[in-house]
C-alpha cells in the first residue's frame, strides 16, 4: 500500500539485533494481509490476537483454525497462513 509502517534509528555505534528486524517484517506481512495483530515477542508459527475490527459473527469464515476468547475484546487464533 506504499505506507512507511516502521521506522528504526539506531546510532551508528549501537548494535541491532537481527532476529527482531526479521520478526518485525513477519509480522508486517502477517498483519498487512489478515486481521490479525502479533503479541510483544511473537514468533512466526505462534498465536496471534485478531484485531477488534473482525465481527464475531465472521470470526468462522476468516479464521477456520478456530478463534480462544481469553476475554470478550481478546480473541486468540493460530497463524492463519501455517
Amino acid at each position: 500500500d506504499k505506507k512507511i509502517k516502521l521506522t528504526l534509528t539506531y546510532p551508528a555505534s549501537t548494535g541491532r539485533n537481527f532476529n527482531e528486524l526479521l520478526r518485525v517484517i513477519d509480522s508486517l506481512q502477517l498483519t498487512a494481509e489478515y486481521q490479525v495483530a502479533t503479541p510483544a515477542d511473537w514468533t512466526e508459527g505462534e498465536d496471534v490476537i485478531v484485531t477488534p475490527a473482525v465481527p464475531n459473527d465472521q470470526l468462522e469464515a476468516k479464521f477456520p483454525k478456530g478463534v480462544t476468547f481469553v476475554k470478550p475484546y481478546l480473541r486468540v487464533t493460530p497463524q492463519p497462513n501455517k
